[in-house]
């Protein structure tokens, strides 16, 4: 496998002026993907008029704190360490690569598990999120949001399993399934657990500790099928394309519930300022094409959305 760069953002200048510039260009390389994504060369350029409403504090100290939740494993091609071992990359941090470009800062990443991403920016310890997290009409209670790709759910299964999800809870009486705990899945997952055990049927719900687990858990029979984001799913899918045990998407679901498009969208505090800041320098990668060359490298086109808003309709408090 090659050790070319997946991403290379200049974020601090225009024009590429080779390897020999890295140093007073700011040129950020992001270790090779693995094979969950083509290699790229995104140039970004700061955004002044942009940059002038970030709240001071952070714009004074010249770096952006981004949380992202990939601990223990991971989960590609969203999140994950790169093959040098030590370089987070991913979809997720590679746009918080690009936004920080635009703003003129520095990104700085803290990686944890899932639930102490959130701990992170309660705590200010981060100012923002990029880890795939849904827009919620719950999370916004504590939570603003600036959206940037579709939230689409796939449940994942054997490709020798003849079931399939088309929307209706009830496909699911009698399955054994997996999801991440904590997630907007679970949540959903949770809800149809419920009306279908009002309805006198049931499913059951096992925990893996992360993704790589789950996926061995499918591959011995311990669960009949996975439900996670989209992306990821379809990575195992092809990932697993050539092995004695290959695997199928066996069905869609929007992260919003069934009546709303689910968001995917950068979190940050209440109130703190930066939600609007993030969602111009989101808009501008849109605008200049960068975004669409993002998505494309990591072979995401199909989560496209025509741009970011603030704090936009989310998953409902009711899951309907």
């Amino acid at each position: 496998m090659s050790s070319s760069p997946v991403l290379r953002a200049a974020v601090l200048g225009g024009a590429d002026r080779g390897d020999d510039a890295v140093a007073d260009q700011h040129v950020h390389r992001v270790a090779l993907a693995n094979g969950a994504a083509a290699e790229a060369k995104i140039t970004v350029e700061v955004v002044e008029e942009i940059r002038a409403k970030l709240p001071k504090e952070i714009r004074d100290s010249g770096k952006l704190d981004v949380g992202i939740g990939a601990l223990p494993a991971g989960s590609p091609p969203l999140q994950f360490v790169g093959t040098d071992h030590k370089t987070l990359t991913g979809s997720e941090p590679d746009l918080a690569r690009l936004v920080a470009g635009v703003l003129g800062l520095e990104p700085e990443f803290h990686n944890a598990t899932w639930e102490n991403l959130f701990v992170g920016i309660d705590s200010g310890r981060t100012d923002v999120g990029f880890s795939n997290t849904t827009d919620t009409e719950k999370r916004k209670e504590k939570y603003d949001f600036a959206s940037y790709r579709r939230d689409d759910l796939a449940f994942e299964t054997l490709q020798s399993n003849p079931w399939t999800f088309d929307g209706d809870h009830r496909a699911l009486a009698g399955r054994r399934t997996s999801v991440g705990k904590g997630t907007n899945q679970e949540k959903i997952l949770l809800e149809w657990q419920a009306r279908l055990r009002a309805e006198g049927e049931d499913f059951t719900i096992q925990y893996y500790p992360d993704i790589n687990a789950a996926q061995l858990a499918l591959n011995s029979g311990q669960i009949d099928t996975y439900l996670g984001p989209s992306p990821g799913v379809l990575y195992q899918v092809e990932q697993s394309r050539n092995t004695p045990n290959p695997k199928k998407l066996a069905g869609t679901h929007s992260g919003a519930g069934q009546t709303l498009q689910g968001l995917i969208a950068a979190t940050t505090k209440k109130d703190n300022g930066l939600v609007e800041p993030l969602a111009d320098a989101i808009n501008h990668l849109i605008a200049g094409g960068q975004y669409g060359q993002w998505l494309d490298a990591w072979h995401l086109g199909r989560e496209a959305v025509a741009k970011s808003e603030v704090n936009p309709p989310g998953l409902p408090l009711d899951n309907t």
